[in-house]
Formats: structure tokens, C-alpha cells, sequence
């Protein structure tokens, strides 16, 4: 197993039991807020080979359904 992946695959799962509680009625909008993003940022890149060449996640829309 790889050095990160018992960490990599520790967020994951701590975003989904966020995800999860996100759902759940009283759920702490700021805790959410301010977690989510925190645990998502500690994620690693994709690896080599996940998206095209020249592929710019930035490029495209601002948000869905945008020009």
C-alpha cells in the first residue's frame, strides 16, 4: 500500500460522514463550511494520467449552466 493511502482514504471517509451529517436536520452550517473544505484541500492531486493533456480544470464555465 502506498505511504498516503491509509491517510487519503481517512478523509475520504471523514467527507463522507461530513457528507452525511450535512444531510442531517440542526446540522451546523458553519462547522460544515468550514470543515469541508479544510479536509478536501488535504487531499493529493489526482495522479499523472487522470485528465487529458492540456486539460485546465480553471477554463469553462464559473458555475453550471454559465457562458
Amino acid at each position: 500500500m502506498c505511504p498516503d493511502c491509509e491517510d487519503v482514504a481517512r478523509t475520504v471517509l471523514m467527507l463522507g460522514h461530513l457528507a452525511l451529517y450535512a444531510d442531517g436536520l440542526g446540522a451546523d452550517q458553519s462547522f460544515i463550511e468550514a470543515v469541508g473544505p479544510s479536509l478536501a484541500a488535504s487531499l493529493p492531486e489526482p495522479p499523472p494520467g487522470t485528465f487529458p493533456p492540456g486539460y485546465n480544470p480553471a477554463d469553462g464555465p464559473d458555475h453550471p449552466g454559465g457562458s
